[in-house]
């Protein structure tokens, strides 16, 4: 990457909203020529992963993001018994078939209602104790009836289903002559095997799965904290099966984390990738590179939920952070993820142009069926899911459950994060697949526009230059603004 103009623009410190990508020659056939597979390690065919955040990741974020090519990072909150179900679950999920909601014919609506709304595609199976499917429910089934109708009685006995050996295209076209949003997958003998949606049949022929080899299972990252047991932790998460570790904290220019990672590194080897964070300088990346983390994760303080910079004054603006950290890395041959601040597939582009390998994303991802949490609906009827810090006095007060009561009061005197927030289901972005998307379309676009097939090619054609805030502003969409003069 170099600056359109560095005799200038070298020397400024400057976020996101500050940079543009200069347009160049394109030799490619098409966008879907872009491979934009990252560099860093095997596994994923694209470079977003789902931030280590409570209100972001769990066991829906992990299983989706991960048939769609990213990759989801369990937080480190979690306990250890919680995260060996979830790594099992998503080893044993189909890599490309959704897994179903199900009951069984015994099940009332109440139980119906009580799941219904953690998928996109509103759509409950019944199944019989053989796992054969035998009815279908969906929101317009169970209107108007008592919660304690039994599902058997306004279950739809229609079925209609595809092989799991049916290709996209032909269950594309099913469903779209059947008028449906999904259709549930079976085998040879009329087992169930997953559930398949009309977007998905569409969007599984661009994006590849996140898997390891030699299993074919799907990926999984899981956080750790550097307490003085992060060794014990993380030969714990290496057993149950995660894929890649990442060793978290808010300020990870220091000395405990520096132990933390030889500790793991000394215990685990390298049987899996160490990533480390947080940092926002040369030096930081290079001594937590030093340490043993293949790969660092950059940024302090860009986050939706984060309160850093207005706190402590302290951070440093993204682009320039994640490039200048970018640089320190592949000094040594290793990797940076940019981390937090990311509001539009612009954003993705311009990290991966300073530099970047992947990009963690949270707040954007909060608002999605797939996300932690339950489904809430405000006083006008829309629909939204609690978001919150992962240094807000809310997280700091799970993370510390196991403390003494003064101790804990002490530790919230230092939460550096909002403790709750509305993140709103938005149409047409209510799902991770339809955000994910849009975020690789914007990618693909990005990188035919610079005359990049790869992200190395991206990384290196790319020609940044700096913007005022006007030149940002005339760059969005302004729909109220456009006349339609007939």
């Amino acid at each position: 990457m170099r600056f359109l103009h560095p005799e200038h623009d070298e020397a400024l410190e400057v976020s996101l909203a500050d940079v543009f990508i200069v347009p160049n020659r394109f030799d490619g056939a098409s966008r879907l020529d872009v491979d934009l597979t990252p560099a860093d390690f095997l596994g994923g065919s694209h470079p977003v992963v789902a931030a280590n955040m409570n209100a972001v990741t769990g066991k829906r974020m992990a299983e989706t993001m991960a048939r769609y090519g990213g990759l989801g990072v369990l937080p480190q909150d979690m306990d250890l018994r919680t995260v060996e179900r979830i790594v099992r679950h998503v080893k044993r999920a189909h890599v490309r078939f959704d897994t179903p909601l199900c009951v069984t014919r015994e099940a009332t609506l109440r139980d119906v209602q009580g799941i219904i709304r953690k998928r996109a595609h509103d759509m409950v199976l019944v199944v019989d104790e053989t796992e054969r499917l035998i009815g279908i429910l969906t929101r317009a089934d169970i209107r108007d009836h008592d919660q304690y109708t039994l599902v058997e009685r306004v279950m739809s006995r229609r079925l209609v289903t595809v092989s799991k050996d049916t290709s996209n295209r032909e269950a594309y076209d099913l469903m779209e002559a059947e008028r449906l949003k999904a259709v549930p997958v079976v085998d040879g003998v009329g087992v169930l095997v997953g559930i398949l949606t009309r977007d998905d049949a569409v969007r599984l022929e661009v994006m590849r799965p996140s898997v390891r080899e030699p299993t074919q299972a799907l990926m999984v990252a899981a956080a750790i904290g550097i307490s003085s047991s992060v060794a014990d932790h993380a030969a714990r998460l290496v057993d149950l099966g995660v894929d890649v570790l990442v060793i978290d904290t808010a300020h990870g220019h220091q000395r405990k984390m520096l132990e933390a990672i030889a500790a793991v590194r000394k215990r685990i080897g390298t049987v899996v990738p160490v990533v480390a964070g947080n940092v926002c300088t040369a030096e930081g990346t290079e001594a937590l590179c030093d340490a043993g983390a293949d790969i660092v994760k950059v940024n302090v303080g860009p986050g939706a939920m984060c309160t850093t910079r207005m706190q402590t004054g302290v951070g440093r603006p993204t682009f320039s952070s994640v490039r200048a950290c970018a640089e320190a890395a592949r000094r040594r041959n290793k990797h940076v993820w940019a981390d937090g601040g990311v509001q539009f597939s612009r954003d993705v582009a311009l990290y991966l142009a300073a530099g970047a390998s992947r990009v963690m994303i949270g707040t954007l991802l909060a608002g999605t069926y797939e996300s932690p949490g339950d489904i809430k609906e405000d006083r006008e009827g829309l629909l939204y899911k609690e978001n919150y810090g992962m240094a807000s006095a809310r997280a700091v007060s799970d993370r510390t459950t196991g403390l003494r009561r003064f101790e804990q009061a002490q530790r919230l005197l230092f939460e550096e994060g909002i403790s709750t927030s509305r993140v709103y289901l938005r149409e047409g972005r209510e799902s991770v697949g339809a955000i994910l998307v849009e975020i690789l379309t914007g990618l693909r676009s990005a990188f035919a526009y610079v005359g990049a097939t790869k992200c190395e090619e991206f990384f290196e054609r790319a020609v940044v230059g700096i913007q005022t805030a006007s030149g940002f502003k005339e760059g969005r969409a302004k729909p109220e603004g456009v006349r339609s003069d007939g």
